[in-house]
């Protein structure tokens, strides 16, 4: 049996009919379609589908939707403002804090409820606190370097997310040999 609910999801209400067993990440990326917030172990573990919810970071792949009923929750999407990015995806940017991007949403939206409670935490703090966010392709040096430059405010302010006006080329380097032959 369905049940209706009303989510407030970056500022904007939904009311939806869902099943009572249905996660919060299966509602935001199936039925509102917001596909930033990622599953990654579905245990609560990794740390990829972290959403907040009423100023609090919950795994969305354990979160029920129907015990989000009424309230606000803020998803990766939800952070940059009239085509402007915040200053965490900014800063993940400029400092390389991503590398595939699976994590990057998660980390990122740690990273804002740690700074929305504490706006000045110690590199210490932040590791402690980041913890929770596995990532599998850095070692994780970026993506504190990325969060200590908006605590330490050291993002360019002119900053500007652009397309690159080139296209990659590839260079051999005679690196490939032949292994059998062909004579």
């Amino acid at each position: 049996m369905k049940h209706a609910i009303t989510l407030g999801v970056n500022g904007q209400p939904y009311e939806l009919e869902i099943e009572p067993n249905r996660l919060l990440l299966q509602v935001l990326r199936e039925e509102i379609g917001l596909t930033g917030t990622k599953e990654g172990c579905a245990i609560g573990v990794c740390g990829a589908c972290s959403v907040i919810v009423e100023g609090r970071l919950v795994s969305s792949c354990l979160t029920l939707a129907v015990a989000c009923q009424g309230k606000e929750i803020t998803t990766i999407e939800g952070l940059a403002k009239d085509g402007v990015l915040h200053p965490l995806q900014q800063a993940f940017i400029e400092y390389g804090g991503f590398q595939c991007g699976a994590c990057t949403p998660g980390q990122i939206m740690a990273a804002k409820a740690l700074l929305d409670e504490n706006p000045k935490p110690s590199e210490e703090e932040v590791k402690e606190w980041m913890s929770g966010n596995l990532c599998r392709c850095t070692g994780y040096y970026k993506i504190l370097e990325s969060v200590m430059a908006v605590v330490n405010n050291k993002i360019t302010a002119e900053f500007q997310f652009r397309k690159r006006d080139q296209q990659a080329r590839i260079q051999s380097l005679d690196v490939y040999k032949s292994v059998a032959r062909t004579d």
